[in-house]
């Protein structure tokens, strides 16, 4: 797929210095150059600047509102100088939105240290408007800090494991394993057959929303293999030739989608209500008065994420 890498997230070229990870002294002296800078994170929520909230909050290493936060994450090298990534979850504001914890939470939190303009704001509700640099800077910093939280114990011996290489690894105390930052591999199907795509809806989205289906690589499986897999468990349809068409980071908490188009072979459609809650067939005139907003009885696939990347090239003739 020509423009693959056009996809949210897809990368920016940023310089991830991976070398200097493991060397302390050269990550403090990056940390106290007067152009390093900070990308603040509020309890999974990114700090964003601007009215349209389409700029990633970046602040000096120094600035108040990091008082309390443990050590930052290194991203890497931007042409502006270091980039890192500070958590700042033991803050508490006077009033918690009463939002949090949903699907997709629309508030806006300001932290007093900071000036106007500044907030702490999902990232899905505004990944489209970032640059791709931003994106990935953020996009990199969220999936490490999930991580962290859900692997702060050894795998090997269950003792408590410390954060190393300037965030990129932990290791054991006890027992001296190493571990590393996880990414989950993840297939994302455009399943096609004649003029339809197969959709489906998983329990708890919100309402008349529909994306291409989607599931975990196991391990020993191909990525055409885990496409077959996951489409006949779920909806009941069998897939036979499949092609890799592009993948996107989505921290959520940490994968790695590979975007697939493969052709069906039935289309009789057979759900488990495990897995999903509906699965449909689409004709390509539906799903263009979809992305048109014509539709009463579904929504697109949200912008910036790669089901949305992929059936919009559908529609436009463009996965070659």
């Amino acid at each position: 797929m020509k423009i693959a890498e056009e996809v949210t997230f897809g990368g920016s070229g940023l310089d991830r210095a991976a070398e200097l990870r493991d060397k302390p002294e050269a990550i403090s002296r990056l940390l106290a150059d007067p152009q390093a800078r900070g990308l603040v994170f509020w309890r999974g929520k990114p700090l964003l600047a601007g009215e349209d909230r389409d700029a990633a909050g970046l602040v000096k290493t120094d600035h108040p509102v990091l008082q309390g936060a443990a050590a930052p994450l290194f991203l890497g090298l931007d042409e502006a100088g270091a980039r890192f990534a500070y958590d700042i979850s033991h803050w508490e504001p006077e009033a918690l939105p009463d939002t949090m914890g949903q699907f997709f939470d629309p508030s806006e939190v300001a932290h007093p240290a900071l000036g106007p303009g500044y907030v702490f704001h999902e990232l899905r509700g505004v990944m489209t408007r970032l640059s791709a640099r931003d994106a990935e800077l953020i996009v990199t910093a969220q999936a490490l800090f999930n991580w962290h939280r859900t692997h702060k114990f050894c795998a090997r011996c269950g003792s408590r494991s410390e954060i190393t290489n300037a965030g990129w690894q932990r290791n054991c105390s006890a027992c001296n394993a190493p571990h590393f930052p996880r990414t989950d591999p993840v297939v994302i199907m455009l399943i096609t057959r004649g003029n339809k795509v197969l959709m489906g809806r998983s329990p708890g989205w919100p309402e008349e929303m529909y994306s291409l289906l989607a599931g975990f690589v196991e391990p020993g499986e191909t990525i055409e293999a885990a496409v077959r897999r996951e489409v006949f468990e779920e909806a009941g349809v069998r897939v036979g030739a499949v092609e890799y068409l592009s993948s996107q980071p989505w921290p959520y908490p940490n994968s790695l989608m590979f975007g697939c188009w493969g052709e069906a072979t039935s289309d009789e459609i057979t759900i488990d209500p495990n897995e999903i809650e509906d699965a449909k067939w689409v004709t390509r005139e539906q799903m263009m008065d979809v992305f048109a907003g014509n539709s009463d009885a579904m929504k697109p696939a949200r912008k910036g994420a790669i089901a949305h990347f992929l059936i919009w090239n559908w529609l436009r003739d463009a996965l070659d």
